[in-house]
């Protein structure tokens, strides 16, 4: 039994060992973040549906829920509507010009025959003259009709071009009247329920992705020979009762500028007041969360 109790003894003994070696070769520590996005309102209008609770996972692009589009909706039917109307003035211009197409085609009929008879002496220049002026007047009045029914159809289509620009902006104010998940994440915070009166830019709900945590951690100027963006670290989080757990990080930002040490973090040297803050990327296997603190070891030995 005495052997027993010698052996748990023992055990816990190095145990503690190692925990308090871990702690003691930690460069440097911080908190754990991730990426935190509030999600706003882009349209204004009662909330018909928010279908989402605290702790949910989202997945990009899911739609969550919607704002009231019936003024929209009546917009959009009325503009419809005075499009279909602007159409229906659009003038068909071959069908326009058709009688006056017809008159020049007997005109250049009635012109081969006299240039036949001319050939016999059986009709003067004179008659020829003549039909040769009424083509030519008929061509010039056939010239200008198409260009009247041309430039009023340009004017009904830059009209039509304006209200198709009218209806794919309220087309696109419908599409935004959609809540939608910008990113795949957990939802943390929930501003807005169903049937509240929101506005443009108003925030909705905060989601953040944990699948990727980030170690906000703060070095001091001699260690900052030791990094390098892209560096593969060993991250420590620390769990309480002397308790850590490894990770494997990545840095990934590096302030160029110097700040005052913040009050909750410790440094390898407790006497530097100027520190340089630096993110390390860790992939979290759920158990990291937001506001645990951790720290790093930059060279492993």
């Amino acid at each position: 039994m005495k052997q027993i109790r010698f052996i748990v003894l023992t055990f816990l003994t190095l145990l503690l060992s190692s925990c308090a070696n871990e702690e003691a070769r930690i460069d440097a520590s911080g908190s754990f973040e991730a990426l935190e996005i509030i999600v706003s309102a882009e349209a204004t209008g009662k909330i018909e549906s928010l279908d989402i609770h605290e702790g949910d996972q989202l997945k990009e692009g899911q739609v969550l829920g919607k704002i009231e589009t019936v003024l929209l909706e009546l917009k959009r039917e009325q503009l419809l509507a005075s499009r279909e109307g602007m159409k229906s003035r659009i003038m068909n211009i071959p069908i326009q010009t058709a009688a006056l197409s017809q008159e020049i085609e007997t005109l250049k009929a009635e012109k081969i025959r006299i240039e036949n008879l001319l050939k016999s002496d059986a009709v003067n220049t004179k008659q020829l003259d003549d039909i040769k002026a009424q083509l030519a007047m008929m061509e010039k009045q056939i010239y200008a009709r198409k260009v009247s029914l041309n430039n009023a159809n340009q004017e009904i289509q830059n009209e039509m071009a304006a209200l198709n620009s009218q209806i794919a902006q309220v087309d696109e104010q419908i599409k935004n009247s959609l809540i939608c998940s910008p990113i795949t994440g957990s939802v943390l915070v929930k501003y807005a329920e169903k049937g509240e009166f929101t506005i443009n830019g108003k925030g909705l709900f905060k989601l953040a992705d944990l699948d990727q945590m980030y170690l906000r951690a703060y070095i001091t100027s001699g260690q900052l020979s030791r990094v390098k963006l892209g560096q593969t670290i060993t991250v420590l989080s620390d769990f309480g009762d002397k308790e850590f757990r490894n990770y494997k990080g990545r840095i990934t930002w590096i302030s160029d500028k110097a700040e005052f040490t913040p009050k909750t973090v410790q440094t390898k040297d407790e006497r530097a007041n100027l520190t340089y803050a630096l993110k390390v990327s860790v992939p979290n296997d759920g158990f990291l969360k937001i506001g645990m603190y951790g720290g790093i070891i930059l060279d492993d030995e």
